[in-house]
């Protein structure tokens, strides 16, 4: 059983939405949000990423930080920039790019379910990421970034979605990366409910994209139930803000890779090893992967398309299979040793949004000395992985496009 609940969203007024919502607070680094909110004192980063306004050796994860973020939230509402709804709606969040269109509900989760692993999940999380948010959420008494995750396709809710946007949305604008983002509010009873009962019927949501922020969720209600000895399992705390799209509307881009050494080897040294595990062919022109174990690889002015040989990895593995553990079992780790990507600071990952073009720019830059292009990870994969109770190899889904930030709020206090 999947539970969806409607609640009573805070959103901007329809004209203010653009000035308002922004990009997720994880896609930027602090300088980059303070060159997106220099002219805009509504931009929501001032809400999700507050440190943009402090000096740039204040803690991230400083309580001030915290407070500006309230404070910041609290004025929004106050000056009418954001309305609270006068009674729980759901939320229908389409997003268009390139011609192309995927809908979402916005609407709130279960902890329960997701502690019970109803939610499932593909990704580890970092403790230190999970107090932050966690401790957002406290101090803000709202959650303000809804989790990203998806559904199998269902006919039943892609119809009652259809029927919904037969009408015309609340909230419509072109953001200026060229992306259409329109909102729907359901708010008809009839209609909240044949959405709550499709859902019932369903065995499981999948993360795609949130995972620091579900499992903040979770800590949040166990600190709430651990010092509430009348909880009931209905309070605000025990539900979290989420944004479900069918998996056949996604999108996934590849993850690429850039290095800033070759692990005391030449280029030709590299090539030679890699061959061991990959047919090598130098090509003209930029390598973008059209299929599954097919690899670029730019350095020194050149590219390269690199196939992995069949005998080079585990087809039957959910995780092994997968093109970046592909690369990174055959060629990352053993010849220009890098063992773990989270850590080391010699790679760094380019979402594919970004194009080859950025990875020649970077190698030809000098800063890094080797590129790889990848094929998009799928999300039948994703859900594979999610269904085998396994974790994906870092870095190996970029979705595009993003959940704006701001669009709706879950308020946790009346």
């Amino acid at each position: 059983m999947a539970t969806v609940r409607p609640f009573r969203g805070l959103r901007p007024r329809p004209e203010a939405a653009a000035e308002v919502a922004s990009p997720p607070y994880d896609v930027l680094s602090a300088q980059e949000a303070r060159m997106i909110a220099l002219n805009n004192p509504n931009s929501f980063l001032r809400v999700n990423k507050a440190e943009l306004e402090f000096d740039e050796s204040t803690d991230p994860y400083g309580e001030e930080v915290y407070r500006r973020g309230k404070e910041n939230l609290n004025r929004l509402h106050t000056e009418g920039m954001m309305l609270r709804e006068e009674k729980p709606a759901f939320y229908l969040y389409r997003l268009t790019m390139n011609g192309k269109s995927q809908t979402g509900l916005a609407t709130l989760t279960s902890v329960e379910e997701y502690n019970q692993g109803l939610i499932k999940k593909h990704e580890h999380t970092r403790p230190e990421k999970v107090s932050d948010r966690a401790n957002h959420i406290s101090f803000l008494e709202a959650q303000v970034g809804p989790v990203f995750s998806t559904f199998k396709h269902n006919d039943q809710i892609d119809s009652q979605f259809k029927k919904i946007m037969g009408s015309s949305p609340t909230t419509d604008f072109v953001a200026d990366d060229g992306i259409r983002h329109e909102f729907w509010v359901i708010d008809r009873d009839d209609a909240i409910k044949e959405i709550i009962d499709a859902f019932a019927a369903m065995k499981e949501l999948y993360i795609a994209d949130g995972h620091h922020r579900s499992a903040a969720a979770a800590e949040i209600c166990r600190r709430q139930r651990a010092s509430n000895p009348d909880h009931t399992g209905e309070e605000p705390y025990n539900f979290f803000l989420n944004v479900l799209f069918a998996d056949r509307e996604l999108n996934i881009l590849p993850y690429n890779r850039v290095i800033t050494e070759l692990n005391n080897m030449s280029l030709d040294q590299v090539l030679e090893k890699a061959a061991e595990k990959f047919e090598i062919t130098p090509v003209e022109g930029e390598i973008t992967p059209d299929t599954i174990h097919h690899f670029g690889l730019y350095a020194e002015g050149k590219w390269y398309k690199l196939v992995a040989r069949p005998d080079s990895f585990d087809s039957a593995s959910v995780t092994g299979s997968i093109d970046t553990s592909v690369l990174a079992d055959n060629l990352i780790s053993p010849i220009l040793g890098i063992d773990n990507p989270k850590t080391d600071k010699r790679i760094d990952f380019i979402g594919g949004i970004r194009g080859t073009k950025e990875l020649v720019k970077l190698v030809d830059s000098k800063k890094f000395r080797i590129a790889f292009s990848l094929y998009p990870t799928s999300i039948q994969q994703l859900l594979d992985v999610a269904d085998a109770g396994e974790v994906m190899p870092p870095k190996s889904t970029w979705f595009e496009p993003k959940l704006r930030s701001g669009m709706v709020v879950n308020m946790l206090t009346e």
